[in-house]
């Protein structure tokens, strides 16, 4: 069967991995180098980087059998852009989803816009963890109390200069993290507030929760969107069965 498969997700690099060895032709699509890295290894899979515009994926996606969605569960640009383009084919389309995290005393906002807002009313270091995409909307807030964590790529950082971010406050880390190497980092910080998306297991989560309840720090999560999909075991059972 030939599978394109979006995502550079943890569990997408296992289900990609995964179809290889089932002998089936899989392409996989991730937006950047560090997605790729860990399947460039993996004999029979065929790995894309950059980000295609919603035209393009229709384009591809006629020449598959199957196409996966194995994108973080905040990737909803992305996501609509390949339901789109399948719509459009007629290709059968399946979208991995992560368990939920269990939001215990969380404070929850619907984005990060609201968790902006939230904090402008609040005192302390923050931690934010939710990638540098969004990092804009914090512009209101003192730079000298955000600490950003995320990935180590030019965008990135370009992002925290955008910013004004002062450069110490820059933690250009690839995880996974321990829940001991975040306890570490959060107090050596000082936080008091830990942004970060509902990830499940595969992100963090919980790692980051036993973390900063050690330290005294408060989570705030980004609520995730709803939607529908399969886990990578259902999906794997679906095909050895025969897809429908």
């Amino acid at each position: 069967m030939r599978i394109l498969l979006f995502g550079g997700t943890t569990e997408g690099r296992t289900l990609a991995e995964r179809l290889a060895e089932l002998g089936h032709a899989v392409t996989v699509c991730v937006a950047t180098e560090l997605g790729a890295e860990e399947l460039r290894h993996t004999n029979g899979l065929r790995v894309m980087v950059g980000r295609i515009p919603a035209e393009e994926i229709a384009a591809m996606a006629g020449a598959y059998d199957l196409c996966v969605d194995a994108t973080h569960p905040y990737a909803e640009q992305i996501s609509r852009s390949v339901r789109a383009a399948c719509a459009r084919g007629n290709v059968p389309l399946r979208r991995i989803l992560r368990a939920p995290a269990e939001e215990g005393d969380c404070v929850v906002v619907p984005d990060q816009k609201g968790a902006a807002a939230f904090l402008a009313e609040q005192t302390g270091n923050i931690m934010l963890t939710t990638g540098a995409k969004e990092l804009g909307v914090y512009a209101g807030l003192d730079p000298e109390r955000i600490f950003a964590r995320l990935l180590p790529t030019h965008a990135g950082l370009d992002a925290c200069e955008a910013l004004g971010l002062p450069h110490r406050n820059i933690l250009a880390m690839q995880g996974p993290f321990s829940a001991e190497l975040n306890e570490a980092l959060f107090r050596q910080y000082k936080i008091r507030w830990v942004v970060t998306k509902d990830g499940g297991a595969a992100g963090g989560f919980e790692e980051k929760r036993t973390a900063a309840k050690k330290v005294g720090a408060r989570v705030i999560l980004i609520r995730r969107p709803q939607e529908d999909g399969i886990t990578p075991e259902e999906l794997i059972e679906e095909i050895t069965g025969g897809l429908k």
